[in-house]
């Protein structure tokens, strides 16, 4: 649970980065950097998860508008060995990026993902080797399932217990 502590850590860090008050971004934020990161990220996941019938399966949504996200990655299931959605989300914070199968609530962890049939070990490891070689945070959506409890206006939002951490840096506002 350490890890978890210092992912903890980093959101609220990453929470008091000065920035404008819509949320979306912090200051100095590099759009073309972040593009150019992502369209990384799909060819280096083609490549993995590529197969003869279809050599680039992943797809790339941009041009996302008002969230605190600017890019999401999408394997589909004709070509994960579980035969499930295989979803990224790509904060415009810290290089925070976050796995779901298929959405955000169905599972807390790529572990419990794997147990339950969701996502083979052998994806699991696909993803996690293309984030970790491109320098992405993942974080376990069981952690940006709770409570938002930061800095911003979102702490104020009503009702309480709406806004979580995945609202904050990986949902639209």
């Amino acid at each position: 649970m350490d890890d978890d502590r210092s992912i903890i850590d980093l959101l609220h860090a990453l929470d008091r980065l000065p920035g404008p008050e819509h949320l979306e971004f912090p200051d100095g934020f590099d759009s073309m950097r972040a593009r150019i990161r992502a369209i990384q990220l799909r060819k280096r996941l083609n490549e993995d998860f590529g197969t003869p019938e279809r050599d680039q399966p992943v797809r790339l949504d941009d041009g996302i508008q008002d969230a605190s996200f600017s890019f999401g990655l999408r394997i589909p299931p004709g070509v994960t060995e579980a035969g499930e959605w295989i979803c990224v989300r790509l904060s415009n914070y810290g290089d925070l990026a976050v796995v779901t199968t298929p959405k955000p609530d169905s599972h807390p962890d790529l572990d419990a993902a794997v147990a339950d049939g969701a996502l083979s070990e052998r994806d699991r490891h696909r993803v996690e080797s293309a984030l970790k070689e491109m320098e992405y945070q993942p974080v376990p959506p069981r952690l940006l399932l709770r409570e938002y409890d930061g800095v911003t206006w979102l702490a104020d939002a009503e009702p309480a217990g709406e806004v979580t951490w995945w609202t904050r840096f990986f949902d639209y506002l």
